[in-house]
C-alpha cells in the first residue's frame, strides 16, 4: 500500500520545544510513533469518537475516563480511539493519575500498537496543540508549493512535447533517487541513477521485478523499497516506472510518480501518431516481411509492391536482420530517435537499403544487399558509423538469401542482442554475431528450454544448496567459478578470490565430495563450466535471481 498520507508525526511531535519542556514518556504503543497527526483536540469527553477523525492526536489529563477498577471502561474507550484511527493519546498526569495509568489502559493501547503518552510535567494544551498545528499547516504549505513545482514541471513538459528521456530526468530530480522504466517483461529500458546510487540498482532486475506486484494504478513495495506506477492501461499494461524509495513514499512522491506516466503515456501517443511516415510504413513493411513465409518471388505481391515503392528491394536480395539497443545503466541511455536518425543516415551513406524501426524499445533494423556483396561488410560499416555517437549493442542476425528466411535473421538478432554483455568490454567487436558469442551463442538459442534448467539444476544445486546452508563461510560457488576461469593455473584463481592456496584447495576439496566428481576430469570441468555459463545468462536474462 502506499502511504498518501502526510503531517508530522508523533515521534517529530514529541521532539518539539513544548512537548520536551512537558517531559513526555511514551508508555505503550511506540511502533505507532510514525504516523502522521492530522490534528489536535483537547478533550475529557468519554465519547472521543464523535470528535475525533483520522490521524487526530487526543490531549487529556483524564478526568472523564472511567474509573481505574473498570478495566472494560478503559478498554472500550481505547477501542474507539482505534476504531476512528486516532494518532495517538497524550494524558498529563497530576489532575488525576499521580505517576503511573491504569494497566487496563496501557495494554489495550499496547494491543493496538496505540500510542499512549503520559506528560511528567503540568503543561499547557493550547501551547501543544498550537505547535503542532503551526508544525502541520507549515507542512501543508510546503506540499502544496511542492505540488505547484511538481505541477509546473509538468506542463512545461507536456507543452514542450519532451521525450522520455526529458520526462525521467525530471522525474530523478523531483523524487532525488533512481528512476526505472521497464516492458512488461520486466527488462528495463531506461535509467538514470539517483545522486547516492552506488551502483547495482538494477542488479538481478527481472527477477526481482516479476515478484512486486501491487494493487491500483501505484503501490509501494517496502522490501525492494520501489514505488511503482503503472504504464497504460488496466487491460493494456505495456510497462511500469519505478521510483526508488526506501521509506514509504509521500503525497508528493507519488504524484510525481503518477504525473510521469501520464505524461510518458501521452508522449507514446503523440509519438505514435507524430512519428514519420517513414518510420511507420518500416513498422508495417518490416511486419509484413515477417509475416510473409513465401520465397524471395513467390511472396505477397502487395508487400513486395510496398518495400518497392518505399526503396527497399526484396528480389534477389540479401538479407539480415539487426538489432540496436541502448546500453542500460552506463549513463543516460541513448535516445532511441536520435539512434535511429543516425542509423537511417549511415544506411543512406553506404547506399545500403534499410528498413528501420523502433519495436519494444529496441531499434529493428533489416538491410537487404545485392546476392555478390559481402553483407557481413556493409554490416560493420553501417555499425562503424553509428556506434561513435551512441552507446548501443549492436546485434545481427545471420544473412539469409530470401525473403522466407527475414523472420529467422531477425529473431536471430534479438537472440544475439540478448546474450551479448550489456558492459562494453575492450575485446568486444562493432557489431555482435552468433559466432562471436561461442556458448553463450547457444544458450542464447535454446532460450528458456526446460532440458537447460534441468542441466543446470544438476550440475550446480548440490553446490548451491551447500553454499545457503554454509551461509557466509565458504563459497564454493565461486570458488568454482575462479577454477574455471582461471584453467591453467591454481594459484591465479585462488589469488582471484583472495585466498591462500591452502585455503583455495580445500574449498577445491569440498567441491569434489559434495559433487562426488573429479575436478581434474576434462569432461566434469566442461560439464560444469557450460552449467556455470548458463546460469549466469539466467540470472541475467530470464529473470532467475542470481546465485
Amino acid at each position: 500500500m502506499v502511504d498518501r498520507t502526510s503531517g508530522v508525526t508523533l515521534r517529530e511531535a514529541l521532539a518539539l520545544p513544548a512537548f520536551r519542556r512537558a517531559a513526555p514518556e511514551v508508555v505503550a504503543g511506540a511502533a505507532g510513533s510514525a504516523r502522521p497527526i492530522r490534528w489536535v483536540h483537547a478533550t475529557e469527553r468519554l465519547d472521543v469518537g464523535q470528535l475525533l477523525r483520522e490521524g487526530d492526536l487526543l490531549l487529556t489529563m483524564g478526568t472523564g475516563l472511567p474509573a481505574d477498577d473498570d478495566a472494560a471502561g478503559l478498554t472500550a474507550f481505547v477501542d474507539e480511539l482505534a476504531d476512528v484511527g486516532s494518532a495517538g493519546m497524550v494524558v498529563e498526569l497530576g489532575r488525576r493519575w499521580e505517576s503511573a495509568l491504569p494497566d487496563a489502559l496501557v495494554t489495550a493501547c499496547e494491543r493496538y500498537g496505540l500510542p499512549l503518552v503520559v506528560l511528567g510535567r503540568e503543561t499547557r494544551f493550547a501551547a501543544l496543540a498550537q505547535e503542532i498545528g503551526e508544525r502541520v499547516v507549515d507542512q501543508q504549505l510546503t506540499e502544496l508549493r511542492e505540488a505547484q513545482r511538481v505541477h509546473e514541471t509538468f506542463t512545461e513538459l507536456s507543452f514542450g512535447q519532451a521525450g522520455p528521456a526529458e520526462i525521467l530526468r525530471a522525474v530523478q530530480r523531483l523524487a532525488d533517487g533512481p528512476v526505472v522504466v521497464e516492458n512488461a517483461q520486466h527488462r528495463p529500458l531506461d535509467y538514470f541513477a539517483g545522486p547516492d546510487d552506488p551502483g547495482g540498482f538494477l542488479d538481478g532486475w527481472p527477477a526481482r521485478s516479476r515478484r512486486v506486484e501491487v494493487t491500483g494504478r501505484t503501490g509501494w513495495d517496502a522490501a525492494n523499497g520501489w514505488l511503482v506506477t503503472r504504464l497504460g492501461t488496466a487491460d493494456q499494461v505495456w510497462g511500469r516506472l519505478v521510483i526508488g524509495s526506501p521509506e514509504a513514499p509521500s503525497q508528493r512522491l507519488v504524484a510525481v510518480a503518477e504525473r510521469a506516466a501520464a505524461a510518458l503515456a501521452l508522449h507514446r501517443l503523440h509519438d505514435r501518431d507524430r512519428g514519420t511516415l517513414m518510420r511507420r510504413t518500416h513498422l508495417e513493411l518490416l511486419t509484413g516481411l515477417l509475416a510473409d513465409r513465401g520465397s524471395d518471388d513467390t511472396g505477397s505481391d502487395e508487400v513486395g509492391r510496398r518495400c518497392e515503392l518505399a526503396g527497399f528491394p526484396v528480389r534477389r536480395r540479401t538479407f539480415v536482420g539487426l538489432v540496436v539497443r541502448p546500453r542500460i545503466g552506463t549513463g543516460a541511455p541513448a535516445d532511441l530517435d536520435e539512434v535511429a536518425a543516425t542509423v537511417v543516415r549511415a544506411a543512406h551513406g553506404l547506399r545500403l537499403p534499410a528498413l528501420v524501426c523502433e519495436v519494444d524499445r529496441d531499434l529493428r533494423v533489416l538491410v537487404s544487399a545485392p546476392p555478390a556483396a559481402d553483407v557481413d561488410d556493409l554490416v560493420d560499416r553501417l555499425a562503424a558509423r553509428v556506434l561513435p555517437h551512441h552507446d548501443v549493442v549492436v546485434a545481427a542476425g545471420r544473412a539469409v538469401a530470401d525473403r522466407g528466411g527475414v523472420a529467422r535473421t531477425v529473431t536471430e538478432a534479438g537472440q544475439v542482442a540478448d546474450a551479448a554483455p550489456q558492459a562494453r568490454r575492450e575485446q568486444d567487436p562493432d557489431v555482435h554475431r552468433l559466432a562471436d558469442l561461442h556458448l553463450r551463442g547457444l544458450l542464447a538459442l535454446l532460450g528458456e528450454d526446460e532440458r537447460v534448467r534441468l542441466f543446470v539444476e544438476r550440475e550446480l544445486g548440490p553446490l548451491e544448496r551447500h553454499d545457503r546452508a554454509d551461509g557466509s563461510r565458504t563459497d564454493l560457488l565461486a570458488a568454482l567459478r575462479a577454477l574455471l576461469l582461471h584453467p591453467a593455473s591454481k594459484t591465479e584463481a585462488a589469488a582471484s578470490l583472495h585466498l591462500s592456496r591452502a585455503a583455495f584447495y580445500d574449498r577445491l576439496a569440498r567441491i569434489e565430495a559434495v559433487l562426488d566428481a573429479d575436478l581434474d576430469d576434462p569432461d566434469v570441468r566442461v560439464s560444469l563450466h557450460v552449467a556455470l555459463v548458463a546460469r549466469e545468462m539466467a540470472d541475467e536474462l530470464f529473470g532467475r535471481p542470481p546465485k
